[in-house]
């Protein structure tokens, strides 16, 4: 019997495609690169997605605290395709990535012990590219817990936790700090950070105490960039990003080797993209999906969309938005309420394991309640006649103008008998079915409180017998529906 050599058997296995030996994954290169920067609240899976489809090269998660990865517990959800990292105690995710991003992902960690910072890199390092710590927040919760800003005053701790994980680690380390008031200061920090191993190192061009309002300092970040080998990738320009053509200013200006953008991102993360800008609305619709698609948390969802609202948030259908307490009422606003319930019926079908295998008994108990009532509800609707109204009550002059009145002195009017209405809840959000002429209507957003589920449902009964009048129920002269 002839047997093939290794390196026969090897080539013999690639060029049938089944070889099973992991490519080593290249470390990330920091230079020439458009980074999405670590913004809490907005750095989460959905956002950093959109980024690197708009062409962002590195996408940076939102600041994670060492304290709270180090109890999570990993666990892949094949619902979603994703890796969750969940806090054992409530079952709440606390980091959500998956294979779209691994290669091009940074984790930024707020810590303040090398040992610790360690433990979580071991924990993580399989899941991301890069680790960034948090040397330059200065928000005061940091700041008290000695990460952050706080770590800018005490460089050898610093220089401690850097060296540990640069020494440890199989991915690259970074960090990012803002600049000292002293141009020297600063030059002899980033060198002294420069010298444990570190791949770069973000620097925001202002200092501790300066904000959004104050001007950059570019020419800081030039003198540094000259002083150290390692790539710079300057960070706080936003104020003047409105185009992408700003971006690449700004990286000019600072002679830095890359750009992180973060308010400009925030606003529109279209921002990345070579072409222009992407009009607002169809930037949204894309988030939302990919929110409904890696089951987002709706607040989060809310906050970011929010960011793109800006003052229009004040408009008919921004004050609409407002009242959003689910993902499902956020997605009719933008027309993708039957994209998210068959998405949200496809992944309970498949199960989305990543919170339900950790749940104390208590917790696993009342979502099991809340899913049971759910579906009671869902089955009570067949054959009522359903919108998505959600109630404003900014939008009435006076009661006599509410949906429930308009429609009960209607009632009186044609000789009909006065509407009658139920109601049912779930969790502390409430839904209602008003019976009118034999007819049963409901409105499909879940409100806050009873009265407001009614008048939803009332406002479903006008619009359907022609009696819907109000104004400010429209927008662009058009019904909102």
């Amino acid at each position: 019997m002839q047997f093939l050599s290794r390196s026969r058997w090897f080539s013999f296995l690639k060029k049938f495609q089944i070889m099973t030996i992991p490519k080593p994954r290249q470390k990330l290169d920091y230079r020439n690169k458009l980074m999405l920067a670590p913004m809490v609240r907005v750095g989460t899976l959905p956002m950093r997605l959109l980024a690197l489809e708009m062409g962002a090269d590195i996408v940076y998660t939102e600041e994670l605290v060492d304290l709270k990865l180090i109890k999570s517990i990993r666990r892949h959800n094949p619902a979603l395709g994703t890796v969750d990292f969940v806090d054992p105690s409530d079952g709440t995710v606390v980091f959500r990535t998956c294979a779209l991003e691994t290669s091009r992902l940074v984790l930024q960690m707020g810590t303040s012990d090398a040992t610790r910072a360690l433990a979580v890199g071991k924990l993580l390092q399989q899941d991301i590219s890069g680790l960034d710590i948090n040397m330059g927040c200065p928000k005061e919760f940091s700041i008290k817990g000695g990460m952050g800003a706080a770590l800018l005053a005490d460089p050898d701790k610093a220089a401690l936790i850097l060296r540990t994980l640069c020494s440890n680690l199989d991915i690259p380390v970074t960090c990012k700090i803002r600049i000292l008031p002293d141009l020297d200061d600063t030059i002899s920090l980033v060198q002294k950070l420069a010298d444990t191993g570190i791949a770069a190192i973000g620097i925001h061009a202002r200092t501790r105490d300066e904000r959004p309002q104050h001007p950059p300092h570019p020419d800081v970040l030039r003198a540094v960039a000259k002083a150290v080998s390692i790539p710079i990738i300057a960070n706080g320009g936003s104020r003047n990003v409105q185009k992408y053509e700003d971006i690449l200013k700004f990286q000019l200006e600072c002679g830095a080797d890359s750009v992180m953008v973060a308010r400009a991102a925030q606003i529109n993360v279209s921002i990345f993209r070579r072409d222009g800008l992407l009009p607002m609305d169809e930037l949204i619709e894309r988030y939302l999906r990919l929110c409904v698609d890696y089951d987002n948390a709706p607040h989060n969802a809310k906050y970011c969309v929010q960011n793109m609202l800006k003052e229009l948030q004040e408009t008919p259908r921004g004050k609409r938005f407002l009242q959003c307490q689910t993902l499902q009422q956020i997605c009719e606003i933008w027309h993708l309420g039957d994209y998210c319930r068959r998405k949200q019926k496809e992944l309970r079908t498949l199960g989305n394991s990543g919170r339900a295998e950790v749940e104390p008994p208590e917790a696993q108990a009342k979502r099991q309640k809340l899913e049971e009532a759910a579906t009671a509800i869902t089955d009570e609707y067949e054959g009522v006649i359903c919108r998505s109204m959600p109630f404003l009550r900014s939008t009435y002059a006076s009661d006599n103008h509410l949906p429930k009145t308009v429609l009960y002195v209607y009632a009186g009017k044609m000789g009909k008998s006065p509407p009658a209405y139920e109601t049912q809840q779930c969790d502390k959000l409430f839904r209602a079915i008003c019976s009118y002429d034999d007819q049963r209507y409901s409105s499909t957003f879940w409100e806050k409180n009873k009265k407001q589920a009614e008048q939803g449902a009332a406002l479903v009964a006008l619009l359907h017998i022609g009696q819907l009048q109000e104004e400010p129920l429209r927008e662009n002269g058009s019904l909102i529906n």
